[in-house]
């Protein structure tokens, strides 16, 4: 079996790659590994919290995974619909041996995916992955027990658990929103009741849209990916800003004022100068991706502090914040990580962060995100057949370098494949746009040819 767990958790489309089977014997492995991995010696039954955001398989491999769970003789108490962030907190709140996430984020309908967490609500490491994916089948498979009778896992449902999180995310600011018009984009996805909740309870004026546990709809031209309507929300409604979710609630794409995004990078620079302006930023750094605009590290420079840069995504991200004892990290997709309140990119969270720097400092976003300078930076994600072997394709590599020799030392390229869709993503960023855009194209073209 190849590895099973891309860059966060196995996903897939439903029902056709991440089959309820699959669920099944992921649910058991789980048990084994995760429950004897926190146990410590003790004796009572195993718990593992399940989790799940709107998507119409979600129920399909939830009961799946529960059935494997449980029929190694562990316990699920369900969380039902909650963001992926709400899994993590509540693992540690709830003292449980780990936590599991149906969702595939911001990823299209048909996808689904099942990330794990450890009992202290961190996603797991490669060699705990690995050793999940070493129960799947074979010898090792069959060592898993089948209890009967009392033995075999119970499931209950935790009814407070969207309020538990709820409360929790109120008190991770000192201020109140009052007076505050916000727009909120939930993308029919895990955040629909916790975000406009959570905000109306510290005063503010709500104005949700996309706010329904609607599935069929998670995602679509909404969210933190699509956030066009909420642009014009916001314009048409005089808010002072808006905040867009993705499918299960792990990032937030905020717009200021005047209908303009505020993108990771920017919330990231926003909350991380007045941490540092305050003592409050361990080792006076942050944590960012390669792909992070070349205007934070300058901004932080300009102040005193340092960018962390880490390799793509977030795990590599948290990996530098534990390593270096950090406070603040995350991606330009708004996947932010505030370590010091929880363990995993929190959108609801690193909105609020948002939101108590505006009401702390008195100045609209419009004003605080001047604060670090917007280098040009295009992205595109080409589709491919296949997203392996490109690396070593010679046409790739000429073109690549070609278009390296061209931009120089003023600005930089990058190319990579998706962890989790087949796409083959190219970003670009110097100080002349127009170059950038030929250079990515010429790029994509060749991708498109070899990789078709």
């Amino acid at each position: 079996m190849g590895r099973l767990f891309g860059t966060d958790g196995v996903r897939g489309v439903a029902n056709k790659d991440l089959l309820p089977e699959l669920a099944f014997r992921l649910g058991r492995a789980a048990a084994k590994v995760l429950v004897a991995d926190s146990r410590s010696g003790r004796s009572e039954v195993g718990r593992i919290l399940v989790g799940r955001d709107t998507r119409v398989s979600g129920e399909m491999l939830e009961a799946a995974l529960v059935a494997g769970v449980t029929s190694a003789g562990v316990n699920v108490e369900l969380l039902e619909v909650i963001p992926t962030p709400g899994v993590a907190y509540l693992t540690r709140k709830y003292q449980a041996d780990a936590g599991i996430m149906i969702s595939a984020s911001h990823n299209p309908v048909a996808d689904n995916g099942i990330k794990f967490f450890d009992h202290n609500g961190f996603k797991l490491t490669d060699e705990l992955e690995e050793e999940i994916e070493s129960f799947l089948e074979g010898e090792k498979a069959s060592q898993i027990s089948r209890p009967i009778g009392l033995q075999v896992g119970r499931v209950t449902r935790r009814a407070e658990a969207v309020a538990d999180y709820s409360v929790y995310l109120a008190q991770t600011i000192g201020e109140r929103l009052n007076g505050l018009t916000v727009a909120v984009d939930c993308g029919f996805g895990a955040t629909y009741q916790v975000a406009p909740q959570v905000l109306e309870s510290l005063g503010a004026k709500v104005i949700p849209i996309n706010n329904l546990n609607d599935g069929s709809r998670i995602n679509v031209d909404c969210g933190s990916t699509n956030p066009q309507e909420l642009q014009r929300v916001v314009m048409a409604e005089g808010a002072q800003v808006g905040l867009a979710h993705d499918g299960d609630g792990d990032r937030v794409i905020a717009v200021d004022e005047r209908g303009e995004l505020i993108d990771g990078d920017e919330i990231i620079a926003i909350c991380g100068l007045r941490m540092l302006a305050e003592g409050r930023l361990p080792g006076k750094a942050v944590a960012a991706t390669v792909y992070s605009n070349l205007g934070l590290r300058e901004a932080f420079q300009k102040s005193g502090g340092e960018v962390v840069v880490t390799e793509n995504g977030d795990r590599k991200v948290l990996e530098a914040m534990r390593e270096r004892g950090l406070a603040l990290g995350g991606e330009q997709s708004g996947h932010i990580i505030f370590l010091e309140h929880n363990t995993t990119g929190d959108g609801i969270l690193s909105a609020l962060q948002l939101l108590s720097t505006m009401v702390h400092s008195g100045q609209p976003l419009s004003v605080l995100k001047k604060g670090m300078r917007k280098f040009p930076q295009l992205l595109e994600n080409v589709r491919v057949a296949r997203r392996t072997g490109w690396e070593e394709n010679r046409e790739i590599k000429k073109v690549i370098e070609a278009a390296r020799e061209n931009l120089g030392d003023n600005g930089r390229i990058f190319v990579r494949a998706s962890g989790t869709e087949p796409l083959i993503r190219i970003m670009a960023e110097g100080p002349d746009r127009h170059m950038l855009a030929r250079l990515i194209n010429d790029i994509a073209e060749v991708i498109r040819i070899e990789l078709s």
